[in-house]
């Protein structure tokens, strides 16, 4: 018979066990509670938040010598996130950028993973990363690993906090600016670059803001009608298409040393993206026509998934044995907010231009279409692709024409004669074209895949 001590202790042993427990039901019923509070705007506050990221200091070597290439990416409960430049060669990085975002509940966590570059690499070592709140104030955090949690560097911020203006929570976690660009090139730059134009082993990613206010939930699904498109996302054969799709979109948008970033303000900022890269000398060994407004036609998409204006030459090299330029740009996504192409020209048209006119003495209009096979974008909804156009780039001019108006066959036409006869581009780089012997973004592909 048990002793009355060994009863006690079982029944305290008990008695403690069942206090554990209500304490796990209770904190989880808390949890779900604060879920729930969330999820129904239940007390929460909301704000409007100016996030400069100043730069980090410290930095642990992801190899044993030498400098790195940082650049980090900044995450709001992984609602809507932030990639920032690449700074070169450095242990203590100044960035000095901003980031808007409006209403983002008061409670929320900024996430923060500082990323090392290499230099020819596609994918990029983690230093370390943090978290924090999003409470008012200039913030200094340590950075840790996440593995062993050991110190890899220190970290500086400010946040700015308002009261939200939005009556509504219809839209939170709003991206509101800057509006960020970055210029990738092609992995497959290289061995003929001196004869064609460089500008054909780019693309061009724009954080664009105001997608949610214009098309809501509104997206443009794959064409199902679209024999390009079911080869992609229909039958036993797509994955592997799939696949060598996604691998060269990865390879073209990948985060290396020679990107391009910027921030742009204005329409002119716009169209000095659209510059230059034509082979015809000026006689002392430069590019005659490198700062001026080039003639030529560019496929674009507006990602759904974070909302970018992802965009290159029509032409572009790497294009060639691609099923889907669209897919391509959108990384296989079976649905954008929309796409199709756009090409710059002068007020007038190509047709009554002339080079013997600088390009700042001319008003530029930016012609746009829905055409895309792959999503086949429905046509009403251009004015749309205008009004926000226009809601980020102040005082840009864009013309919308649908894909089978007669006067956007005729701007496009006026436009790549004027590059033919004018500009001495080849009638083979209006259209995806390798040169024999030159590397495309397909064969890097396929010897990707044998590795």
């Amino acid at each position: 018979m048990p002793s009355h001590t060994t009863c006690l202790r079982a029944a305290m042993e008990h008695a403690h066990h069942s206090l554990q427990s209500s304490k796990v039901k209770f904190g989880s019923h808390l949890n779900t509670i604060e879920l729930a509070t969330k999820e129904f705007n239940i007390d929460t506050k909301y704000v409007d938040l100016v996030i400069r990221f100043i730069g980090a200091s410290d930095l642990a070597r992801v190899h044993v010598i030498g400098m790195m290439n940082p650049c980090f990416r900044a995450t709001l409960d992984d609602k809507v996130s932030y990639t920032s430049s690449i700074k070169l060669n450095t242990l203590s990085p100044v960035w000095d950028e901003t980031w808007i975002v409006k209403t983002v509940p008061s409670t929320a966590t900024l996430s923060v993973v500082v990323r090392e570059v290499e230099s020819g690499a596609l994918v990029n070592n983690d230093i370390g990363m943090f978290k924090t709140t999003v409470s008012p104030g200039t913030k200094e955090v340590e950075i840790v690993g996440k593995r062993l949690g050991r110190s890899k560097g220190t970290f500086w911020l400010n946040i700015e906090t308002s009261p939200s203006a939005q009556n509504s929570i219809s839209l939170p976690y709003l991206f509101d600016g800057p509006i960020h660009y970055s210029r990738h090139d092609s992995p497959t730059m290289g061995v003929l670059t001196n004869l064609r134009d460089t500008r054909l082993y780019s693309t061009w990613k724009i954080y664009i803001k105001g997608v949610p206010q214009f098309f809501g939930d509104m997206v443009q699904r794959w064409n199902h009608d679209y024999k390009g498109a079911q080869a992609i996302f229909k039958g036993p054969t797509s994955i592997a298409v799939r696949s060598g799709i996604m691998a060269g979109h990865h390879m073209l948008y990948a985060r290396t040393v020679s990107n391009d970033f910027g921030v742009i303000t204005s329409a002119d900022d716009v169209f000095k993206l659209l510059r230059g890269g034509l082979r015809r000398s000026s006689g002392d060994g430069s590019n005659a026509f490198e700062n001026r407004i080039k003639p030529a036609v560019y496929t674009y998409v507006i990602a759904e998934e974070d909302n970018t204006f992802r965009f290159s030459e029509t032409g572009a090299a790497f294009f060639v044995n691609f099923a889907s330029k669209h897919a391509l740009h959108s990384n296989c996504a079976e649905s954008v907010v929309y796409g199709g192409e756009f090409h710059p020209r002068p007020e007038g048209g190509w047709e009554n231009f002339s080079d013997c006119t600088d390009d700042s003495g001319v008003r530029w209009e930016l012609v746009i279409d829905n055409d895309s096979g792959t999503y086949s974008p429905n046509p009403d909804l251009l004015p749309k692709i205008v009004q926000l156009l226009e809601h980020n780039f102040t005082g840009i001019d864009v013309v919308a024409l649908a894909e089978d108006d007669p006067e956007l066959k005729k701007s496009i036409d006026a436009c790549r004669e004027y590059a033919l006869t004018k500009r001495g581009v080849k009638s083979t780089e209006l259209e995806p074209h390798a040169t024999e012997g030159e590397e495309t973004l397909s064969d890097r592909v396929s010897a990707l895949k044998k590795t």
